[in-house]
């Protein structure tokens, strides 16, 4: 991925001027945001609308923990996080990648640093500085944000409807090929968080259009599991850690990672679970379940575990001695118990490899709501290589309404922000082709 300084697209004043319309931007996430940037950088006044009374918010609270805005692990490894989107996603993140998004994020005056987990995060660890200094250059830029602006389509003429406090209006004419109208760029979000505007409610106005719509999925999400009515009601809300889950799927490949995951009512979730949310998403759906393997002590060996736990017991219980020759207490303790044979409880080899590869059964992802991001979207063979509607020209769309997916850990940011830049230079393109097909 090219680590040059960020260039957007410039055009004349009296370019800019010939194309007559604003154009209009839905959708007040990253993604949005940047197509903004990019076509309000060319000279052209941009309409930026929401749902909600103010931009980002989802960002917002995304950041609450301390903003993760990319990563900086090597490319290959880096793409390698986008799965069987790679090939999309790497042409996005060919102008607009890691080195850029902070190059980008310096400008607005918000340093980045490494943390120990190569993950990039502002000097501030806060995500609203950067949403302040951005909404500033935005609106010096030229671009007008119109809060509480609900999308409802298009009205028969081609004209964009909004339902507003003070009732629906119908702000502009899109896409509507040789009456020289502006274009609009869509990123209106997936199908989680509905609560801060992403609702999906967009999937049925595209299809009805005829657009392609993958079935919006949960991603980054948690998942249900049978537990027993001590251990939920003991230790849901308690993390796990120092664990390392691993994942045979259905195709043979394995999955193994190190971390913590949270044990909630309903089953399990946190930053290890959503790492590998995809895979077992898409068990689940194959196969009606997916089988979690954890391991409780993912710094010794087998072999040591067992000579660790085949040392007499003399009058210590099963509790101490787990937790003198093992470390297992607490909640790990907890797991063993739910999930033990009185049989493996009795024999310190097969107790250890029950600690080892702790079978959880996951019975189905948690409600897309719930989820961290959306999978699934408007199909790639619906838009070209400039993210435009093949059946709407002039519509253009990013961010998590195309069909892809990634983990957290700066990944899912990244590519909002560069298909975001990309469909707003897009639309640049598609406008100086319209104007220059129409001789202005």
């Amino acid at each position: 991925m090219c680590a040059s300084p960020i260039r957007w697209p410039t055009l004349g004043d009296t370019e800019a001027a010939s194309f007559g319309r604003r154009i209009a931007v839905i959708g007040g996430g990253p993604a949005g945001l940047m197509a903004a940037e990019v076509i309000s950088g060319a000279g052209l006044p941009v309409d930026l609308f929401d749902a909600m009374p103010s931009v980002g918010r989802k960002f917002l609270l995304a950041g609450r923990g301390g903003l993760n805005l990319t990563h900086s692990e090597p490319d290959d490894r880096f793409l390698s996080r986008y799965g069987t989107r790679r090939e999309q996603i790497e042409k996005w993140l060919e102008k607009f990648g890691p080195e850029q998004l902070r190059h980008w994020a310096g400008e607005l005056g918000i340093e980045t640093f490494v943390g120990s987990s190569g993950r990039v995060f502002p000097r501030e660890m806060k995500a609203a500085p950067l949403l302040r200094a951005w909404l500033h250059r935005l609106r010096a830029g030229g671009v007008t944000v119109h809060a509480r602006h609900r999308w409802l389509g298009w009205d028969g003429d081609g004209a964009l409807r909004f339902a507003t406090p003070g009732g629906e209006s119908k702000v502009m004419r899109s896409g509507i090929p040789g009456d020289g109208a502006g274009a609009t760029v869509l990123a209106l979000g997936g199908g989680s968080w509905a609560r801060l505007g992403s609702d999906g409610a967009w999937v049925a106005l595209l299809r009805e259009r005829g657009i392609s719509v993958a079935a919006l999925r949960p991603a980054n999400c948690g998942f249900d599991v049978a537990w027993s009515e001590h251990l939920r009601n003991r230790f849901a809300g308690t993390p796990v850690k120092s664990v390392a889950v691993g994942f045979i799927a259905p195709d043979g490949s394995v999955t193994r990672r190190e971390g913590e995951f949270l044990v909630t009512r309903n089953g399990i979730e946190g930053s290890l679970i959503y790492a590998l949310s995809a895979p077992l998403r898409d068990c689940i759906e194959a196969t009606g379940s997916a089988l979690l393997q954890v391991d409780l002590a993912p710094g010794r060996t087998l072999r040591r575990l067992a000579e660790d736990l085949a040392h007499p017991r003399g009058r210590d219980s099963l509790a101490n001695h787990l937790r003198r020759r093992a470390g297992i207490d607490g909640v790990k303790a907890a797991l063993v118990h739910e999930f033990a044979t009185p049989e493996q409880l009795g024999s310190s080899g097969p107790l250890a490899a029950l600690i080892k590869a702790l079978p959880i059964h996951l019975l189905a992802p948690r409600p897309l709501d719930e989820a961290i991001s959306s999978a699934g979207g408007i199909e790639f063979a619906a838009v070209d290589e400039n993210l435009m509607l093949r059946g709407l020209p002039g519509t253009f769309c990013a961010g998590e309404m195309l069909d892809w997916e990634a983990p957290t850990g700066g990944y899912l940011l990244t590519a909002c922000l560069a298909s975001g830049r990309t469909a707003g230079q897009g639309a640049l393109r598609w406008l100086a082709s319209s104007a220059a097909a129409s001789g202005r």
